[in-house]
C-alpha cells in the first residue's frame, strides 16, 4: 500500500513539474491535459490535497502567464516590465492563500525570526547561521565579479533602484511562494525530502516563464534546493529570502536581468 501511495504522489509531482514547463511556454492545450489529469487523481481522498494544491498552483500560474502576455504587448521600459512581471506572482501568492482558506487548512510559513548564532548541520558542513551568511555573500560576489567586470556596466541611480526593486519583490514573493506556503504545506502531508524535491525543482522550472533557458533552470533548482534546506534547518523563511536577495543583486549587478 505504501509503495501504491508512493507511485500516485511520484506521478503527481511529474504532472505538477510538467504543468510549469508547458504554462511557462504556452503550450495551453497540454497545460489543460495536465489539469485534467490531476482533477481525475482528485477523485482519491487519499491524494486529493496534494491534487488540489497542484491545481490551484498551475491554475494562478496560468493567470499570471496571461497577464504577463497582455501586459507584453504595451510598450513599457524593459525595467517597469521586469518590476511588473516579478509584482504579479502575488497572484500565485493570493491563489494559494486562498485555496487554503477554502479547504481550511494551515500553512507554517515559517515566519519565526531566525537565530543567526544557531548552529545549522548541513550534508557537507557545520556552520553558524551567520556565518554562512558571509560565505554566501562573498562566494556570490566572487561568482558574478568577473561578469559584472565583462558588461562594464553603468551604474546609475535609476540602475541602483531597479536593482534593489527586483531583488527585493522577486526574492520575497518567490520564498514567499516555495518555501513559504508550498514547503510549509506539503511537509504536513508527504515526506520533508518528497517537498523539498518538487519545489525545488518547480522552483528552477518556473524561470522558464520569463525565459531562462532549461539548464539554467536545472541550475536554478539546486539554488531552490540550499533555500529549502536553510528553511528547514532553521524553522525559519527569512535567511532564505536574504540569501535569494543576495543572489538576484549579483544576477542585475553582472547584465543577466537586463
Amino acid at each position: 500500500m505504501t509503495f501504491l501511495l508512493n507511485q500516485k504522489t511520484n506521478v503527481m509531482a511529474v504532472l505538477f513539474l510538467i504543468g510549469i514547463i508547458v504554462i511557462s511556454y504556452g503550450m495551453w492545450l497540454w497545460a489543460g491535459t495536465v489539469l485534467l489529469l490531476l482533477l481525475i487523481v482528485m477523485k482519491n481522498t487519499n491524494f486529493r490535497f496534494l491534487a488540489s494544491i497542484f491545481i490551484c498552483f498551475l491554475v494562478s500560474l496560468m493567470i499570471y502567464q496571461l497577464i504577463n502576455n497582455e501586459i507584453g504587448q504595451y510598450d513599457f521600459q524593459k525595467e517597469t516590465r521586469i518590476i511588473l512581471n516579478r509584482s504579479l506572482l502575488l497572484i500565485i501568492v493570493t491563489g494559494l492563500y486562498i485555496f487554503h482558506r477554502l479547504s481550511k487548512k494551515e500553512f507554517f510559513f515559517y515566519h519565526h525570526h531566525p537565530r543567526w548564532s544557531q548552529v545549522i548541520k548541513l550534508p557537507f558542513h557545520t556552520i553558524k547561521l551567520s556565518n554562512l551568511l558571509v560565505v554566501v555573500v562573498v562566494s556570490s560576489g566572487a561568482a558574478f565579479l568577473p561578469f559584472v567586470l565583462q558588461k562594464d556596466l553603468l551604474i546609475s541611480n535609476s540602475f541602483i533602484v531597479f536593482c534593489i526593486l527586483f531583488s527585493l519583490i522577486n526574492a520575497t514573493l518567490e520564498e514567499w511562494i516555495w518555501r513559504g506556503i508550498l514547503l510549509s504545506s506539503l511537509v504536513k502531508y508527504v515526506s520533508a525530502s518528497y517537498a523539498l524535491i518538487v519545489t525545488s525543482i518547480g522552483f528552477g522550472l518556473m524561470h522558464l516563464i520569463i525565459g531562462i533557458p532549461f539548464i539554467l533552470c536545472l541550475f536554478f533548482s539546486l539554488g531552490g534546493f540550499f533555500y529549502g534546506v536553510i528553511v528547514l534547518k532553521t524553522n525559519s523563511l527569512y535567511p532564505s529570502i536574504i540569501f535569494h536577495i543576495v543572489f538576484n543583486i549579483g544576477m542585475v549587478s553582472s547584465g543577466f536581468i537586463l
